[in-house]
């Protein structure tokens, strides 16, 4: 993916700094196939040139003056919806405020190196932004633009809901289960389409790899939380998996399953090697599933995101009897790992995002 049909990839950078903009500039203008075509050094300014040059993709600043990211976001995709890449920095707030722009329609983000890192950091922020430019600039922006309805779910209630009450009919003496979602590009908007739908008495735990940096998987366990009956959280080393619960793997720990001898199962993280360049892995995640569960307690779910994580051990999963499903290519912001699982015949079930809950409850029963 090195251009957009026969042209060159239009680029805006967006930033309050001096040196961030020189620097981003530096990076992707001596690359062939992009070509940038207006700098901005507050969001209102982003805006305006927004609409003048028709940029394919913009990168985009969180912090600034005059008018911040997340306000230029929604002005930019209420006006000329294209393609961003936010660009935060490695804070608390900043993880959160990167969560938002990604449920407003930003396409991914970019992790600002500090001033004091920045000499280490410098070749893999370049890599990291060039693959980025190169795959936003072919993803249809309608899939990002797509609303999501949001509504915060109270975790207590004076007595079971219809929701519960129907949950408890169809899973009423079924074995306990396992549902692992492997996913990475687009994935905070898609787990919001799909984690709030999953009833709270769901007789299985959920275990989540979406590939980000630490604090940032923690802001999104607890969006998630805010959204959705069952309790979402961050894993932590130790802690037993319980039906009706989610958890998202840290950012830099693979996330595994080991049993306790007491029929019981628990997380367990670690930082061995990234596996093929990720850690958190969800062919890791996968792997220790599938020794860890009987195949028939096993679902697994591919989802939107780049790259082949996962595909591997999804079909593992298959060929030893677990139920599979991938996302659809209609409905993927990149159609990467779940392309890849689908090639090599991991797949029982390929279904858009908004039926993958229902799928998944239907194996349930």
């Amino acid at each position: 993916m090195r251009q957009v049909g026969d042209r060159m990839i239009k680029v805006m950078v967006v930033d309050d700094s001096v040196f961030m903009r020189k620097m981003i500039t530096k990076m992707l203008e001596k690359e062939k196939d992009i070509e940038i075509v207006a700098i901005a050094k507050n969001g209102k300014e982003a805006v305006e040139l927004n609409l003048k040059y028709s940029p394919d993709v913009i990168t985009l600043d969180i912090e600034m003056p005059v008018m911040n990211g997340l306000e230029a976001l929604k002005e930019i995709m209420n006006t000329k919806p294209t393609k961003v890449i936010m660009l935060s920095s490695l804070t608390i707030e900043g993880a959160r405020e990167t969560i938002k722009s990604l449920e407003l329609g930003a396409f991914d983000f970019l992790s600002k190196p500090d001033g004091k890192s920045i000499s280490l950091n410098i070749g893999k922020v370049e890599e990291e932004l060039l693959e980025l430019v190169r795959t936003a600039a072919n993803v249809n922006a309608a899939l990002l633009t797509k609303k999501i309805k949001f509504e915060l779910k109270p975790k207590l209630t004076s007595g079971p809901s219809f929701s519960e009450q129907m949950s408890k009919k169809l899973f009423a003496g079924s074995p306990e289960k396992i549902i692992v979602i492997g996913i990475s590009t687009g994935g905070p908007k898609a787990l919001q389409t799909v984690i709030p739908k999953i009833p709270k008495d769901i007789n299985a735990g959920i275990l989540i790899v979406q590939h980000m940096p630490p604090k940032f998987t923690k802001s999104l366990a607890e969006r998630l939380d805010e959204l959705s009956e069952i309790s979402v959280k961050e894993a932590e080393e130790g802690e037993v998996i319980e039906r009706g619960k989610a958890y998202i793997a840290p950012g830099n720990f693979h996330m595994e399953v080991k049993g306790n001898g007491n029929g019981k199962k628990y997380i367990t993280l670690n930082q061995k090697d990234p596996s093929q360049g990720h850690r958190p892995s969800v062919d890791v995640m996968f792997d220790s599933v599938k020794v860890n569960y009987k195949p028939s307690e096993i679902i697994s779910v591919i989802m939107t995101g780049m790259g082949k994580d996962g595909a591997r051990a999804i079909k593992d999963i298959r060929n030893l009897g677990g139920k599979t499903i991938g996302e659809s290519e209609k409905t993927c912001v990149v159609y990467g790992m779940p392309r890849v699982a689908a090639e090599l015949g991991g797949l029982d079930y390929v279904v858009d995002l908004e039926e993958i809950p229902n799928q998944i409850i239907k194996l349930l029963k």
